[in-house]
């Protein structure tokens, strides 16, 4: 099987391909840069090719799905800075990465007869509540400019294609880029006490695991949308924050405080960002670990 997989300089496209690596796949990954040279921790992508793809120039992205044939494309870019999405000066760029984009790998798959994975989120909901969302949920009122975008890519993707996945993750941590772990550890080092939002509920994602899933989800034809993120309960930031020091070993004081208190960001977060996973089980595919686990096991990947 020839897999593609967009966005590998990011945390789950790096993951995803070595996963594939490690199944013995044939993988090709590929992002905006002319070249690729592994994680910002120096672990490289397992001898996987790489080429250069500008997912904003249609033509390109159908010559060279094309030309390549591969079986399926699993679509991790995405413009995911949320604050700079609300700019008006990026609005454009945004839009042309997460929905024209997406569109025009669609419409490349469907060419070619590829299966596609579309990589979204829990910001395509309004956040309100307390109940988990479900997979099928078409209930969508997202709250910001890359809420909004990665919908209207979901919709592209469903539109266009038959053979698709749609996956909806949250709070993301890998190797290969920056997420709250990381952000926690550096100024817990600085500070001995820190304030942590205590109103926003989710669960966290760790791409190693996921990129197993999603490899999972390639090898047959259960297809439709999906939530995926680790197990272990649903949690606020501020409960992530004090597990992280935790297990770090770190002395540092968490005092938890409301959206409002801490101070309102350019864009608009979603309080409830309880995903239910169910329809994974219900369709044979293992869960997650516990983000528990995952967070010990992330911290010895990246030595802490």
């Amino acid at each position: 099987m020839k897999v593609l997989v967009t966005g590998v300089a990011g945390q789950l496209g790096h993951d995803v391909m070595n996963e594939l690596a490690r199944r013995g796949y044939d993988g090709i990954g590929s992002d905006i840069a002319e070249n690729y040279n592994g994680a910002q921790d120096g672990s490289a992508i397992t001898k996987m090719p790489y080429i250069q793809l500008d997912i904003t120039d249609d033509s390109k992205v159908k010559s060279t799905i094309s030309k390549l044939k591969p079986d399926v494309v699993v679509h991790c870019a995405a413009w995911t800075a949320v604050d700079a999405a609300d700019d008006e000066e990026n609005r454009e760029k945004v839009y042309a990465i997460n929905v024209n984009g997406t569109k025009s790998i669609a419409e490349s798959c469907k060419i070619v007869g590829a299966k596609m994975v579309y990589i979204s989120t829990d910001y395509v909901f309004d956040g309100q509540g307390t109940e988990p969302w479900q997979a099928d949920c078409k209930d969508y009122s997202p709250l910001n400019v890359y809420g909004k975008t990665k919908l209207e890519g979901e919709l592209a993707v469903s539109n266009i294609l038959d053979n698709y996945f749609i996956v909806r993750i949250a709070w993301v941590f890998g190797v290969n880029g920056n997420n709250f772990i990381k952000t926690m550890l550096k100024i817990g080092k600085k500070f001995d006490t820190l304030k942590v939002v205590n109103d926003q509920i989710g669960t966290p994602t760790y791409t190693y695991d996921l990129s197993r899933l999603l490899v999972d989800m390639i090898e047959n034809e259960k297809y439709g949308y999906y939530h995926a993120t680790n197990e272990g309960g649903y949690i606020s930031w501020y409960d992530f924050a004090c597990e992280i020091f935790k297990q770090a070993g770190y002395t540092t004081k968490v005092n938890p405080v409301t959206t409002e208190e801490y101070g309102v960001s350019k864009a608009k977060r979603p309080f409830n960002s309880r995903l239910d996973k169910s329809k994974l089980a219900e369709n044979g595919f293992q869960p997650l670990p516990s983000w528990q686990d995952a967070l010990q096991r992330y911290l010895k990947e990246i030595e802490y």
